[in-house]
C-alpha cells in the first residue's frame, strides 16, 4: 500500500514540469494490476460533491476494467480519452494526500486473511465483478447533483482493491454490502422520484 503513495509522488514530480496525462502515468507502472490502476482511476471522484458528466466517463472506463477482468485480459485497456486527460501537480499532490489517508486508515483493521477471496482465479472474477457494477452505477445519470453518487461505489471499488493490494478477503464483503448499500439508497430516489416528483428532487438535492 505504501507504494501506491510513492508511485503517484513520483507522478506529481513529472507533473511539476507539464501535465501529466493518465495514459503516461499507467504506462510507466511496472505491474499492470487492476486494482492499483482502479485506485488511481477512482481518486478523483472520493468525494461528496457531484461531478457530473464526467463521473459518467469514469464509471463506464471502470466498469470497462472490470469486463476485461471478467473476459481474461491480462493488460488493461482504458480509452483514449481517459488515457490523454492531462493532470498538474496540484491534482497529483490531492491524490498523493488522499491516498496516505486511506492507507493510514486501512492499517488499522487490514490484514492477510481469506486469501482466497482476491486472489487467483477467484480473485480475478470477484474483482472483475465489483469493478463491473461499480463503475456501472457510477456511471447512472441523475437528474440532480445527487449526493455521494460518486462516493458510495467508489468506496465498493475502493476496499476491494486494497484488500486485494493487502491480501485481506474480508474486504470483499465490504465492497458488496457498500454496493448493496449504494443499489438501495439510488433505488430510493428513483422510487421517490417516481411517487413524489419535485418533492423528491429537493428532499434529495445537493446543498
Amino acid at each position: 500500500m505504501i507504494r501506491l503513495a510513492e508511485t503517484l509522488q513520483r507522478f506529481a514530480d513529472a507533473a511539476k514540469h507539464r501535465p501529466l496525462t493518465i495514459g503516461e502515468a499507467i504506462d510507466t507502472l511496472d505491474e499492470t494490476a487492476y486494482a492499483f490502476i482502479a485506485i488511481i482511476l477512482i481518486l478523483p471522484f472520493m468525494q461528496p460533491v457531484p461531478l457530473g458528466p464526467i463521473t459518467v466517463v469514469g464509471g463506464l472506463t471502470l466498469a470497462a476494467l472490470g469486463w476485461q477482468l471478467l473476459t481474461g485480459h491480462d493488460t488493461p485497456v482504458l480509452p483514449q480519452k481517459v488515457r490523454n486527460a492531462a493532470l498538474n501537480e496540484k491534482t497529483w499532490l490531492v491524490m498523493v494526500s488522499v491516498s496516505l489517508k486511506v492507507i493510514k486508515f486501512c492499517r488499522l483493521f487490514t490484514r492477510p486473511r481469506l486469501q482466497h477471496l482476491v486472489n487467483g482465479t477467484l480473485g480475478r472474477r470477484i474483482s472483475g465483478i465489483i469493478l463491473l457494477a461499480g463503475g456501472l452505477l457510477m456511471a447512472i445519470p441523475f437528474p440532480i447533483p445527487l449526493p455521494l453518487n460518486n462516493a458510495l461505489p467508489g468506496l465498493a471499488i475502493i476496499f476491494y482493491c486494497i484488500g486485494e493490494l493487502e491480501d485481506d478477503g474480508l474486504m470483499v464483503f465490504v465492497s458488496f454490502f457498500l454496493l448493496i448499500v449504494t443499489v438501495i439508497y439510488f433505488s430510493a430516489f428513483f422510487i421517490a422520484l417516481w411517487l413524489f416528483g419535485n418533492e423528491a428532487i429537493n428532499y434529495f438535492r445537493f446543498r
